[in-house]
């Protein structure tokens, strides 16, 4: 679902073949993005990034079928979208890749990745299921025979002790032996699963760039994804020139969405951006809040939900601090997002509400961080004897 910058040709022939009915054909960038609010503001600012859904347990959705609008549902405005799918059970994430389709996403992920010990631990899935590589591939092949549209997965380069690049390479092996999938989306460290927090499984671990890399040099049939520590668009060109077929963006454009996003379409894609100011994309979001606002039942979402995506759109910013304080105090008396935007916007200068988003993202020492990772990549892979039977 990826290709190189544009200066390169095309790359994943066999897997656009499968988007050619498709108005829309993959591009070199992907949002990771926690839920459909955050998905709202994120598509207002880029029009071309890929969004991707929260991770969304098989069971919840097998088990919500008469509810499925409250975990499915999402405006056309936020194509191209992928559903990222959480489980373990073959059938139901059969089943729950059936019941997506009547919402039209454009491609089905099967979370291979996430540490958390309530996922991968309790669970059972997550990146748990890296250590169940023949179990992924059937699940994958599940899924792609419930729906339509392509199916990737996402995981990290190994699990505690399994982290090998061979031991990546035969999961990667595997699975694609096993089932369509021929896009990995690929968290460039490993997972420790010995009780340490998500965020610091996002932290401790360190960064093996030169793992993914070595991936697409030994699996020229497959794309790949590259995910973890890209902190600025300028990473992101750097990584995309390196020869990368993709790269994923997560917490840095939660922690920074204007400066993030804002230059994605121009610097990523070369098109133009929105033109869109802050206070523009302000108004637009306030009427998609105010018409959710307890559409949910129990008063959710609320007005905290809805504004909480905004809360870092003037990151670094003149009046930053001021409209945070403000924000959190109109929360207890405040019952519409316009009305909190009002309250709270007063902290905020003209000069910031009004201006668009312009000049080139930043560089710096960031730009050089793939500059030697070919030199380092790990001896080339062989499946052996053994991979290919147990595939």
């Amino acid at each position: 679902m990826s290709q190189r910058c544009s200066s390169s040709p095309p790359l994943l022939i066999r897997y656009l073949k499968q988007l050619l009915n498709s108005p829309r054909l993959p591009l070199p960038i992907f949002l990771l993005t926690s839920d459909n609010h955050y998905r709202t503001l994120a598509r207002l600012i880029t029009k071309h990034a890929w969004l991707y859904t929260e991770m969304i347990a098989a069971e919840t959705l097998v088990h919500q079928q008469t509810n499925l609008d409250r975990f499915l549902a999402f405006s056309p405005q936020q194509h191209p979208i992928v559903l990222q799918l959480g489980g373990s059970n073959v059938e139901n994430l059969a089943k729950a890749a059936k019941l997506s389709n009547a919402y039209g996403y454009d491609e089905i992920n099967l979370n291979c990745g996430c540490p958390s010990p309530k996922v991968a631990g309790h669970g059972g899935f997550g990146v748990s299921l890296m250590l169940k590589p023949k179990l992924v591939g059937e699940a994958m092949s599940a899924i792609a025979a419930n729906t339509n549209v392509p199916v990737t997965v996402k995981c990290r380069i190994g699990v505690d002790d399994h982290d090998s690049y061979d031991e990546l390479c035969d999961f990667v092996y595997k699975v694609s032996t096993l089932s369509p999938t021929r896009h990995f989306i690929v968290h460039s460290r490993k997972a420790l699963l010995g009780g340490i927090s998500p965020a610091d499984n996002r932290r401790i671990p360190p960064l093996k760039y030169e793992y993914y890399y070595a991936l697409v040099r030994d699996f020229p049939d497959l794309g790949f994804t590259i995910n973890g520590g890209i902190t600025s668009v300028s990473k992101v060109n750097a990584a995309l020139q390196e020869g990368a077929h993709g790269v994923m963006v997560g917490r840095a454009a939660y922690n920074n969405p204007w400066q993030m996003l804002g230059h994605v379409d121009t610097a990523v894609y070369g098109v133009p951006s929105s033109g869109l100011t802050r206070r523009q994309v302000l108004e637009q979001y306030q009427v998609y809040g105010d018409s959710v606002l307890g559409t949910h039942g129990n008063g959710r979402p609320n007005v905290r939900d809805l504004v909480k995506p905004l809360l870092n759109l003037f990151h670094s910013e003149n009046g930053n601090s001021m409209w945070k304080r403000r924000a959190d105090a109109a929360f207890k008396e405040c019952r519409s997002v316009g009305s909190l935007l009002e309250e709270s916007l007063r902290a905020m200068p003209d000069c910031v509400l009004d201006s668009p988003i312009c000049g080139t993202p930043e560089s710096g020492e960031e730009d050089v961080v793939f500059a030697n990772v070919q030199n380092v990549l790990p001896p080339r892979y062989e499946a052996g004897e053994q991979v290919i039977l147990c595939a």
